[in-house]
C-alpha cells in the first residue's frame, strides 16, 4: 500500500534559517520509528541571503546536501571551503566527528535545498567528506546520485540505500526506480505528480513499503527525489541530527502531527 504524507508541519525556524523535518517512518499508520531503515529523515532547509550557520559538530550521520538551484557555501576543518550547487554534490560521512559551517552570501539568492540524513551501519566510523561535480541529468530520466559504499553510484553512504532525482515534464510518465527487496520513499521537491492513484504536490512525500513497481505521471513540471531502502539493514542510531534525543517517540507521532497541523490552520486564519 502506498502511504501519502502531507507537507510536514515539523519546522525549526531560527531566523533566516528554516528547517522543515520530514520523517519517513511517520507516514505509516502505526509508526515504530521516525526513520525508515537506514533513512533517518529528509530536511528541507531554507537559508536567507547573508545567513551563517556557525561551525558545529556532526557525529554518526551520513549527510547528503542536494541543491537543485542556488548555492550553499560550506567550510570545514578537514578540506576547507566548498560550494554546493546544481552541478556539485556533497556527502559528509560524519563518523566519529566532523565539524563544518554553512552560509549564503548577501548577494546569493535565497536557498532551498534538501539535507538527507542516513544512518550508517555502525557507530564511530572514520570521518570522510565527498564533494565533486555530478553529471547533468537528462530531462525525464532518473539520475543516480548516491548508493552504498563500493557500489556504482557517484557518491556513497555507509548503508543500504540508493538515492535518485528526476526532472519530469508535465504530461510525461515513467516508473520509479526499483530493486528487489528495497522499499520506496519519495519526496516531491517542486511541481506535482500522480503516483499510482494518489496525487502529490510540492513538499509532499510517499512511502511504498514493498518492492512492487510504481508508475508516476507529472501533472505539472516536477522535481522528485526517490530513495530505495533496504528496510532491515543494520543501522546505528547515534546520529547528532538524524536520531536526536529530542525527536518525539513514535507513539506520539500521529497526535503531534495532528496538533501541529491544527496550529498551522489557526495561524493561517489569523
Amino acid at each position: 500500500m502506498l502511504y501519502r504524507g502531507a507537507r510536514s508541519p515539523v519546522v525549526r525556524d531560527t531566523g533566516g534559517f528554516v528547517a522543515r523535518l520530514n520523517m519517513p517512518g511517520w507516514l505509516q499508520p502505526w509508526p515504530r520509528d521516525h526513520g525508515y531503515g537506514p533513512l533517518a529523515m529528509v530536511v528541507e532547509s531554507m537559508l536567507s541571503p547573508g545567513r551563517l550557520i556557525a561551525m558545529h559538530e556532526h557525529r554518526n550521520d551520513e549527510i547528503l546536501s542536494w541543491v537543485p538551484d542556488g548555492v550553499m557555501r560550506h567550510n570545514d576543518r578537514a578540506i576547507g571551503e566548498l560550494v554546493i550547487d546544481s552541478g556539485h554534490l556533497m556527502v559528509m560521512n560524519a563518523g566519529t566527528s566532523f565539524w563544518h559551517s554553512e552560509e549564503t552570501l548577501p548577494d546569493d539568492p535565497p536557498l532551498r535545498m534538501l539535507q538527507i540524513l542516513v544512518r550508517p551501519h555502525g557507530l564511530d566510523l572514520p570521518p570522510n567528506i565527498q564533494h565533486g561535480p555530478i553529471a547533468a541529468g537528462a530531462v525525464n530520466e532518473w539520475r543516480h546520485l548516491v548508493g552504498p559504499e563500493g557500489w556504482a553510484a557517484p557518491f556513497f553512504v555507509r548503508n543500504a540505500i540508493d538515492i535518485f532525482d528526476l526532472r519530469l515534464e508535465a504530461g510525461t510518465g515513467t516508473a520509479f526506480p526499483r530493486v528487489a527487496g528495497r522499499h520506496l520513499y519519495f519526496y516531491v521537491f517542486s511541481g506535482a505528480i500522480q503516483a499510482g492513484r494518489a496525487s502529490f504536490c510540492a513538499t509532499e512525500q510517499g512511502l511504498l513499503p514493498s518492492d512492487e513497481g510504481l508508475d508516476l505521471v507529472a501533472t505539472r513540471d516536477a522535481l522528485v527525489v526517490a530513495f530505495l531502502i533496504e528496510p532491515d539493514a543494520p543501522v546505528a542510531r547515534g546520529g547528532t541530527v538524524g536520531d536526536h534525543r529530542k525527536i518525539p517517540p513514535p507513539y506520539l507521532a500521529r497526535p503531534l502531527l495532528g496538533l501541529l497541523r491544527w496550529r498551522d490552520r489557526l495561524v493561517g486564519k489569523a
